[in-house]
């Protein structure tokens, strides 16, 4: 039989860096896609300029905290101001399977509409398809986003340094199981909500409280672990973070206790990691928590040294594990 693309592929994890890695990085790669960050920086004329692009197919498009077009702004904003810029234009296309409810299309126009009012951002082009029932999964969204940076910005995953402290605004998992508890195979009662939301104003106040911000990135796909060791990777640095330190919330812990899950992994849509200079992490922190998306953040681990890219998981027994990219997401589609 041969060779196909799986779920696995599109999920976050070891596929997903395969199929990068063996066949878009093979075919397209350059100096700027082969940084692989959330967002590309160019030079226009001396002014440099984020840029990402984004495709979202949740299931299903309605969850617990959100839906697909809140995440797709949301997803495309926090990809951007992982450079410290500032956003200022999204392009949003759509595609819509034949018979898709107009009540529900502008349910979740609403939705976006209100996280552009907040954001203070415009959509200021797009697209639009209709294709035949059954050739698509009721809707699917594509964006794109652009930002201006400061001269001053200049945040990388490539600036993490040893002695760098790790900071996350706020408990962790809470997408994945939100997603999870709304799919007809599972549908178990849960109080938890989707994180998903715009976090332009708690970087803004970030770079407020220090410039010595070396590296940003949303949690997404493949949660927290994945996360890390790719910024492990790319930096070539160890580093440690501490169960006690990490938040997670009661009932995050006991679903996944339940389930066999393991929440370092689940997927976030309003989580932000910061790579932080020691000396101003706690000037960040406060910044952070001043912030109604940071109320609950947290220094979880620090930068140990040059290394192979290892990241090591310090349990409150005080054990210690090295994380490693899993086989395949344990949720496909939660964004």
């Amino acid at each position: 039989m041969k060779d196909v693309i799986e779920l696995s592929h599109g999920d976050g994890g070891i596929n997903t860096s395969k199929l990068i890695n063996n066949f878009f990085i093979k075919y397209f790669g350059n100096e700027i896609l082969n940084k692989l960050e959330d967002s590309a920086i160019l030079n226009l004329n001396g002014v440099n300029i984020a840029f990402t692009t984004d495709s979202f197919v949740v299931s299903p498009i309605f969850f617990p905290g959100g839906d697909i077009g809140k995440l797709s702004i949301c997803g495309t904003i926090n990809d951007l101001v992982t450079t410290g810029c500032k956003p200022i234009a999204i392009s949003f296309a759509v595609i819509i399977e034949e018979g898709f409810p107009i009540e529900d299309l502008e349910k979740i126009l609403t939705s976006i509409n209100y996280v552009l009012k907040e954001t203070n951002l415009k959509i200021v082009t797009g697209d639009t398809k209709v294709v035949n029932k059954g050739n698509a999964d009721k809707i699917f969204i594509n964006t794109t986003g652009i930002g201006i940076l400061n001269e001053d910005i200049n945040i990388s995953p490539l600036n993490i340094k040893p002695g760098d402290k790790i900071l996350i605004n706020g408990s962790i998992g809470e997408h994945g199981l939100a997603i999870l508890s709304s799919r007809k195979e599972f549908s178990f009662k849960s109080s938890l909500q989707s994180d998903c939301a715009p976090l332009s104003s708690l970087v803004n106040n970030m770079l407020g409280a220090s410039k010595k911000i070396h590296a940003l990135r949303d949690v997404t796909r493949g949660g927290l672990a994945t996360i890390l060791i790719e910024l492990a990777k790319l930096s070539r640095t160890t580093m440690t973070i501490y169960e006690e330190k990490i938040p997670l919330k009661r009932e995050t812990k006991g679903i996944c206790e339940f389930l066999g899950l393991d929440p370092l992994y689940l997927a976030n849509e309003g989580k932000m990691v910061a790579f932080v200079d020691r000396n101003d992490a706690e000037k960040v922190l406060a910044a952070m928590r001043k912030n109604k998306y940071g109320k609950d953040s947290q220094i979880i681990g620090e930068v140990n040294e040059k290394g192979e890219g290892l990241v090591i998981y310090q349990t409150k027994l005080n054990t210690r594990r090295v994380l490693d990219l899993q086989y395949s997401e344990q949720l496909p589609r939660i964004c």
